[in-house]
Parts: structure tokens; sequence; C-alpha cells
């Protein structure tokens, strides 16, 4: 019989804390969701049944999703979601004073073997951790959404987060069907974000500057560069770009790339006249009434390209 998995908090019952409740619950683990306002927790619950159906829905669960949402509780007081709990996963507001505040609670109040992690995208873990008692045990667990259908996890610890702490948080995402990667230093946006930003900085300097369209922009990426993205990265790419490898690629286009990267160099504010370009074309194409709609779309894709990765890895493993 396979070993209990421990309970997990999840604080903070939007977008990412419903998602995330989704993860754990699906990995076998006992959820306790806590919001501050406990008429989101409670809608939240609803949510998270619909997700899980769809889930299903794409051969996307082990189990029925009555099962999966079984393991999901809603807790009335935050003390109650974190008492015993292995991890909490934090997901409240993006702001330092907040997540100082609530990492206070979480640290006063948590057992001490129990990991504090935060969902935060652009807040290092040093900023609201750095005066707690058990800072040792804290640190940030980016998800990238939704967590359940896209599994990058970026766990970057604060300097002071204890080395076996890491370890634990990466072997218990790991068990999710989660990918953790390890951010060795604090940098802000993490790895991630700061790669999108580069892409976006360049997206938006060719559309202001009228090399593109706005749609055909989207669809080098859709229908170029991202179906390759979909499956490795960048490293990879140009390592089977060219007979030789990476050090053959480099000869054989670094420099010019180097001149190229010289034009990007400096960078730009996205101005209100840009930003009013890009919603009216964006609305011409998509109104905002279809937004909603849209965003489901874009998930049933998502479940769908993570239904055909696990199932061409089972293949590569059967051949």
């Amino acid at each position: 019989m396979a070993a209990a998995k421990g309970k997990v908090a999840v604080i903070g019952a939007g977008l990412i804390g419903r998602a995330w409740a989704i993860v754990f619950a699906r990995g076998g683990h006992p959820v306790a969701l806590f919001d501050a306002d406990p008429a989101a927790s409670r809608r939240a619950i609803d949510v998270i049944a619909g997700g899980l159906r769809d889930l299903a829905a794409h051969d996307l669960l082990a189990e029925a999703p009555a099962a999966v949402l079984a393991r999901i509780a809603v807790a009335t007081r935050i003390e109650a979601a974190i008492a015993d709990a292995a991890l909490v996963q934090e997901n409240g507001p993006e702001a330092i004073a907040t997540k100082q505040e609530l990492f206070a609670t979480l640290d006063r109040m948590a057992p001490a073997a129990t990991i504090l992690a935060s969902s935060t995208s652009t807040i290092p873990a040093s900023v609201f951790t750095e005066s707690l008692a058990g800072r040792s045990r804290c640190l940030v667990a980016h998800p990238v959404n939704p967590p359940y259908l896209v599994p990058l996890v970026e766990l970057a610890p604060a300097p002071w987060t204890a080395a076996e702490v890491v370890a634990r948080a990466r072997a218990l995402y790991a068990g999710l069907g989660q990918t953790p990667i390890l951010v060795k230093r604090e940098i802000p946006g993490f790895i991630l974000n700061r790669l999108q930003a580069a892409l976006l900085a360049e997206a938006f300097r060719l559309v202001e500057d009228d090399f593109v369209s706005i749609d055909d922009l989207d669809k080098t990426l859709s229908d170029g560069l991202g179906l390759r993205w979909s499956f490795m990265g960048p490293f990879e790419t140009i390592e089977l770009n060219a007979p030789g490898g990476v050090r053959d690629y480099v000869a054989r286009y670094g420099q010019a790339i180097y001149e190229l990267a010289k034009t990007q160099a400096d960078p730009r504010p996205w101005n209100a006249a840009l930003v009013d370009r890009i919603e009216r074309e964006r609305r011409a194409v998509l109104p905002a009434a279809g937004l909603a709609a849209r965003q489901a779309w874009r998930d049933r894709r998502l479940m769908a390209l993570a239904a055909h990765k696990r199932d061409a890895a089972k293949h590569e493993q059967e051949s």
C-alpha cells in the first residue's frame, strides 16, 4: 500500500489557488483551501469541480472527478488550514506588504517542519521572509497558469532557505507530475518571466515600428517557434538546427545573432498609444465578451496538448 501523502494548505482561492488545489488533490494530497473571503472558497469548489470534469474528459485524471474533489476541504480559519500541513502554498495579492503580513502569520502558526511556498510571479522570497524566525523553510514556488495543465514550477529560494527544504519541495512537486526547476540565485522575474519579457519586448517593438501586424506576430509564435518550443527548449532547438550541434550553430550564426541582439538592447516602455492600438486590434478579432470563452478554449487546447505529450512519452518509452 502506498504511503499516505501529506496535507497541503492552499491559501487564497483565486485563479491560481484553485488551480493549485486541483494539482495537489489530483496528486493524492488532502487539501485545505482557505480564503479571507469565505464566499470565494465556496465559489472555488464549483469552479474546481468543472475543471476536474474537463480534465477527465481529456483522460487527464487517473480517478473519477468526485474522488479528487473529495480531497479538497474548505477551511474557515487559516489556523485550521495550515495545522499539520506538509506544505503551504500561498496565493495572496502580488504586493510586498501583503506577502510580509501573510508569511509572518504562516511562520507563526505553521508547524516547524512545514514548507512555506509562495506563488508570487515577481517578488523574491528574501523581500518578505528576511525577518522571520523560520525563514529557512520559505521559498518561492512560481507556477505557470494553469499549473494543472502547464507543469513547470520555478523554485526560487532566498539566500537563507535551507537546502533540505528545497530538496523536499522539489520532490513534492515532482511527485505531483509537475516539472520543478531551480533558480540558483534570486533574480527579478525568475526565469520564465524574464524569457517571456524579452520576447514580449521585441514583439511590442516590431508592432510599434510597423514591421508586422499583431495577428501575424501571434502566428509567428503559434505556427512557428511555439510548435518546437512545446516539446524542446532553445538550446536543444539550436543543437538540432546545425549538423554539428551547438558549437556548429554558434560558428554559423553566432555573430549574426549577436549583431541582431545589439539592435534590441534599448528597452522601451509600452506607451499608451501603442497599448490602445493593440487593444483595438485585438477587440476587433475577439470582443471583450468572448474572453472567458476563449480562455476555456485555450485550456481545452492545453489539455489536448498535455494528453498528446503524455501519450508520446509513453510511446517513446515502450519503443
